[in-house]
Parts: structure tokens; sequence; C-alpha cells
């Protein structure tokens, strides 16, 4: 691949048509209520994905199976791929630019991390011989999430030339993922003149409106002629500009984007507000706009910046991941929620799975303000009643959540992931208790949580069966997190995961009803608690049976896992990998070879819980199992590695998660980036290399530093502080740029950090 390593930027120098997708993937970009693929705004007739994407703008799409199964929801919901609004038709001489098809030269495309916006380069060569430079510029900002702008410059350099320029918006547009390749929306209203003009659609079914508009402005010419265009039956509206360009000149179009969208704007407004919002960007021009769009972005980094020397590949691919969780979520609007491509691309359909509790709340809460990382809590609060709709749909209690879902409602419709893999409400209700004691703050806990908390037992309630002859609590029929097991008894993580989550409700009641006597009381009679009901909650988390090995002194990823034949996974053939691509569905259902992290996901959640040895015997039987095919996979691993003293090991599986996307290594870019699993990756420094804990609510560190790099720092939000921390070779530094005063455990030491700079030996 033409992908250059930089500390800041993601460069392509060179085109090839076969990266064309790669590169779209991973020149994506966002401010998190909109975002868009890195394609290019002239015409491109090769292999592209079009994507441009609005959250939280969805249509249910028919389910589509080969066999229908009671229990199945009508929909799988699909993030919409909306109004192309960066298309700009270009002709040079009368012939159209489209790098499928034209001649050209010394192309580059780079997006800076950094300030969020991407650059592209090339020189167009018409049939005569004559050369264009072509330079452009956009982004998407970050101050006004309902602006994108584009600067586009054209160079004559070495004759005079003829310009036809058409920005335009085209709402005739499809998902690539559709399943009965429908078309998603339906047309509401447009107008073109020849200096603004706008386009209003609607979603089918879901009545989603979206109204985009752009003005323009042109430099470096007096003389052209301008045109307004209305074609489609109003479904592409845009401005035809034509315009002469002497030799050694350059002219510049400038474009500026608003998107609206009536989830928060008034539905019979947003057209008069769309073109209103893009008039006043034209007022405050590109530069103006994107400088206060740098500035949140220094902001960002400013609380989230990891910092590697020595190592510029892993340097990148930080950056990369950081970058692409803020272009994703902004946390401002606790109805929206994390997908795991996010605006990359179509697959997943975009929805949310228990991706988010699990890995992305570390991250917000490590990088944001409390409220954002809240504003995820929420969101499955807000969808409660929902959760206890698919439950009964079930014939079970209580609240089961969705496995993938966009307004609470499950639309994910493969049968052994959603109604067998339910180990997402513990990583719903883990998120709770991690939240909590990151935060020092409660009140969600009390206010909300506890109603997640008691709904989602009463659905464990419903869902365990008790073998009289052994006294104890199954859970049969399930899928853990490695999806390469599927219809599995007692799958050791859902078992433990469950019987800490019954005892954590528990003790939660517990404590309202020693510290919060009348918000107990409360809770009680609204939900209508019995004293026989905890006791339940009580007697199956103390009674429910874990699976275990004790003669090799491991916790059985199921029941009868032993029974399959255990090859380690550094024995298949390189042809083999990845196995999902390569082998039957049965074959790796009889194979003991593991997706992503399961017995070790349990370990990690659950750290306290265990000891050091009993995490070393599980990793070194599961981790030479593991082909780490689940973009969830490595993170995880490389913390328990890091953990339990595999320093190598942790730095291997930390460039394997980092480097994901960018080196391509499930070889599936194209579709789109794992935006969720880029939390994992953040992880893995601080949770792992730095060793960061929260124990009993109180902050512990125990750093190391991987052997290739010179040191690295990062930035940590962490109770109204921001703290910046740097591992050397002989030192920890720890700055305290904002914030009071506290304590923290360093490699089992109590200090305290002050503000400014505070030196501690390793």
């Amino acid at each position: 691949m033409s992908l250059l390593i930089d500390e800041w930027r993601i460069i392509q120098e060179d085109f090839l048509p076969e990266e064309n997708r790669y590169f779209e993937s991973i020149m994506s970009s966002g401010n998190g209520r909109m975002g868009l693929r890195g394609n290019h705004e002239e015409d491109y007739s090769g292999d592209t994905l079009k994507g441009t994407y609005v959250s939280g703008v969805y249509y249910p799409d028919k389910t589509k199976v080969g066999w229908w199964k009671n229990g199945y929801p009508e929909y799988f919901a699909k993030v919409l791929n909306a109004i192309d609004f960066i298309g700009i038709k270009v002709k040079i001489n009368g012939e159209n630019i489209d790098l499928a098809a034209c001649n050209f030269s010394d192309y580059k495309r780079e997006l800076d991390m950094k300030n969020s916006v991407l650059h592209r380069s090339f020189v167009y060569i018409d049939p005569a011989g004559s050369e264009y430079e072509i330079n452009t510029g956009r982004f998407i900002s970050y101050h006004d999430r309902d602006i994108a702008a584009i600067r586009y410059s054209i160079k004559a350099l070495n004759n005079d030339g003829e310009l036809e320029l058409l920005p335009f918006l085209n709402g005739d547009v499809r998902n690539e993922d559709a399943n009965y390749q429908e078309k998603f929306w339906e047309y509401v209203s447009s107008s073109a003149t020849d200096s603004i003009s706008y386009l209003h659609m609607k979603t089918l079914k879901t009545n989603f409106n979206v109204s985009a508009a752009f003005a323009w402005s042109i430099t470096g010419t007096d003389t052209l002629e301008k045109e307004a265009v209305n074609l489609s039956d109003g479904e592409f509206v845009g401005t035809r500009i034509k315009a002469s360009i002497p030799r050694g000149k350059t002219i510049t179009l400038e474009k500026y984007i608003s998107v609206i969208s009536d989830r928060y704007y008034e539905t019979d407004k947003i057209s008069n507000i769309s073109v209103k919002k893009a008039q006043e960007a034209l007022d405050k021009g590109y530069n103006g706009l994107f400088s206060a769009h740098k500035k949140k972005w220094a902001d960002i980094w400013s609380m989230g910046d990891i910092s590697i020397s020595g190592d510029t590949a892993a340097q990148q691919g930080i950056r990369f991941n950081i970058y692409q969780l803020n272009c994703m979520y902004s946390g401002d609007d606790p109805r929206l929620n994390i997908g795991p491509k996010g605006f990359t691309g179509e697959k997943y359909g975009g929805g949310t799975y228990w991706d988010t509790e699990a890995y992305c709340l570390y991250f917000y809460l490590g990088t944001r303000k409390p409220e954002i990382a809240r504003n995820l809590l929420e969101y499955r609060y807000n969808h409660l009643e929902k959760a206890k709709e698919n439950s009964a749909k079930l014939g079970t209690r209580g609240a089961l959540y969705p496995m993938v879902t966009m307004n609470g409602e499950e639309c994910h419709n493969e049968w052994e992931i959603t109604f067998e893999e339910i180990h997402r409400n513990c990583a719903i209700t883990y998120a709770i208790k991690n939240y909590t004691e990151y935060t020092n703050d409660e009140s969600y806990l009390l206010e909300k949580g506890i109603d997640v908390l008691v709904e989602t037992s009463r659905y464990w309630v419903s869902r365990v069966n008790y073998n009289s002859d052994k006294n104890v609590y199954m859970i049969l029929g399930v899928t853990g997190p490695n999806e390469y097991e599927n219809n599995v008894n007692n799958n050791w993580y859902t078992n433990r995961m469950v019987k800490w989550s019954l005892q954590y409700s528990v003790d939660t009641l517990k404590m309202m009803e020693e510290s919060h006597k009348s918000l107990y009381r409360e809770t009680i009679d609204r939900l209508g608690i019995s004293p026989d009901e905890i006791e339940k909650f009580k007697d199956i988390s103390e009674k429910m049976y874990l699976p275990e090995d004790k003669k090799l002194g491991i916790f059985l990823q199921q029941d009868g896992f032993l029974d399959k034949e255990i090859i380690p996974a550094e024995c298949l053939k390189s042809s083999d990998l990845p196995l999902n691509q390569n082998w039957s569905w049965d074959r790796i259902l009889r194979s003991c070879y593991i997706k992503q992290a399961d017995v070790i996901q349990g370990l990690w959640f659950l750290n306290d819980e265990f000891t050091k040895e009993e995490k070393i015997r599980n990793f070194d039987f599961y981790e030479p199992l593991t082909v780490h095919e689940s973009s969830l996979s490595p993170c995880v691993h490389s913390i328990l590695a890091a953990e339990t003293g595999r320093e190598e090991k942790a730095y291997e599986l930390y460039l394997r998660t980092a480097r994901l996307d960018l080196d391509n290594y499930n070889k599936d870019t194209d579709d789109g980036l794992h935006i969720t699993s880029m939390a994992g990756t953040w992880m893995s420094i601080i949770y792992g290399f730095a060793g960061m804990r929260i124990k009993k609510r109180k902050l512990y560190l125990s750093p190391f530093k991987p052997e290739s790099w010179k040191e690295y720092s990062f930035f940590l939000v962490f109770r109204g502080r921001i703290i910046n921390i740097t591992v050397c070779d002989t030192d920890i530094i720890i700055n305290l740029e904002k914030g009071d005063p506290f304590d923290i455990t360093l490699y089992g030491e109590n200090v305290t950090v002050r503000e400014g700079r505070n030196q501690y030996r390793r």
C-alpha cells in the first residue's frame, strides 16, 4: 500500500485504483453529528463507496433471512448514505475530470489529524498535453456541527484553459448494503439559484428529514458565466460556473455546506435554516471557519493526546484511533451512540453494540468531560422499556438489551448472536460501575442505574436453569464473546459476569438502604422489589456454576471445551487465515480456535477478583488458541499480557490493535474502520503499558515502557483534573495541569500529586 508513516498525518502518495476504497476508509472524517468517507469531490467512475452519513438518521431495512424463526426482528437498521454534498463536477477544456478515466500525475491525498482537514492534489493532463494542478481541502466543522467547507483550486501550468465547475447536491443516493436494493429516501423540495441551492429529503418509514444547502464563491477570475441547475426531478441541484484560466494563474472555488436534520430543528424550518446557515458560512469565509474548527480540535487533543517518542508507526496508529473516535462521537446528545464503523462505511448497519460499554466508555471517561461518558449511560437508561419489551418477546422477564439497536429495539437477525450472545446485559451493568468508580459520581447509579441493575437482574432470574442434583444455577444455550462457538452451555465469561452483576445489584440496594434511606424506599416502591426477590438475586449469584479444570488450573471457556483437539494457532497455515474467510462455519465451530477474548475478557473486567497466577495460567492457555479475528481482541490480550509481565507480547498485540485498519490486518478496511475497537487501542496503553486501575475509587499506576520507545506521555481527565503523565527510562513525570492535588498509588506506594511537575523514580 502507498501509505506513508507520519506522526500526525495519513498520507497516500500515488494512486492505485485497487487501493481506492482502502484510502477512502482511512481518510474518513466527522464531527459527531455528521461524517463522510475520503471520497473525491470530482467524478470517480472506478470502484468506490460514496459515503455521507448523518448521525441518528436510519432506515429499518426489512429483515432478509433464509428461514424465519419466531423472535426474529422485523428489520435490520441501517445508518443511511445521505445527500452527497461534497460533489463538484469539473471539466477542463471540455474534458470531464474522472481519475478512473483521465490522464494525471503526482497524486497525493493527506488527512491532517491534528486539525481534521483532508487535502488532495494531482496534476491533470488533457489530451493535448496541457497540465493543470488541482489542490483541494475540506473539513467538517467541530465548532459548528452543521457546517462543512471545501476549497477547490485549479492552476494552469503550461497553457490557458477553459473551466466548467458544477458544485452540487445529490439526493439520489443508495446504501450499498441494502437488503432489497431499495432507495431509502424520498424527495421533499429543492431550489437552485446561481448563488445558493438547497435540497430537502426525507427517509421512508422513519420520516427523518434532512436538508442540505450550499453557497459558493470563486476567486482568481473576473470573467465567468453562472447558471442554476436543477435535474432529476429536483434531487440534483447546483450551479454551473464557466471561466477562463490564463497560464500560470489559479482559480479557487469555495463551497460552504450546511446539513440540517429535524433531530435538532423543526421539520418545516430546516430548509430555510440550511440556506441561512450556508450563507452565514460563506460570510465567515473558509479561513474563519477553519480557525474556529482548528481551535476545537486543539482542545480535544489537549485532553486526549498520546505522544510516543522513538516509534513513528506506533505513534501514527494511536493518534489515528483517537482521531476517529472523536470524529464519531462528540457526546453532546444522549440519543446518539457509537456505531462499529462510525462514519466510515455501512457494514454492521451503524447500530449500537455492547462494544460501547465494554470498550468505548473507558476512552471517553479518560479523555473528555464526564457528561460525555454519562450520556452513553443515559442512552441505555432511555431504552430500558424497550429492553423489557425485547425480553418479553423471548418469553423472559426483566430487561434484555438488544445486541444491535438504533432506538432500543433489537434489529440484528443472526440467531446465534441476537438471541444467544446475552452477555451484553453484563457489559451495560459493568459500565455503570465503571463510570461510578472512575468519576466518583453516584448520582446516575442511584437515580437511574439502579433501574437498569434491577431489571437486568430480573432477566437473569428468568434465564438461568437450576440443577437440583448439583445445587447450582446454569445458563444454557448461549454464545460468549467468542463468536466461533455457538449455542454452548455454561460459557464461563457469561456465567461469571452474571454472578457479578447480580451481586452488584444486591450490594447497590444495600448501600442505598444504609446511606440513602428515602431514595431506597422510593426505589423499592417504584420498582416493586420484595425482600424475597433480593434474596433470589443473591442466591443465584452465590450458586452460579463456573466451569473449570483444576488439573490445568484454568477456567473452562464452556462445558466440554477440552473435548476439542487443542492445537495452537501458530500451527495454522497462513493460507487458512483469516479463518472466517477460508474455513467453513462448521469447521470453525468444531475447532479450538477463539475469535476474541472470552475468558480473558472476564479476567479484565473483574480484574481485582483474580490472582496474578490465575491470570497467567489462563492467558498462557487461551491466548495461543486465539486468532484475533475480532477487532476487539488484541487490546484486551495486550492489557493482560502487560499485567502478567509479558511486555514483548503486550507490545506486539498493541501494534496489531493500533494499526489494525492502517495495515489492513483482517483484509476488510475497504468496508470501513473498526471504530469501537479503537478505544481498545487507547486502553492498551493506559491500562496496559501504564498499568492504570481504579481500585476502591482510587487511581493506581504501575507503568512500564516498551523497549523500542524512548518515552511516552498521555493526558488523563480525572475528576475535574487534567493530568499529563510521561514515562521515561528511569522516571515517571506527573504534571497536574488543571485541578486540585490528589493522592494516587504509584508502584504500590501512596504519593500526593500537586500542581505542576511531580517527578518519581521508576
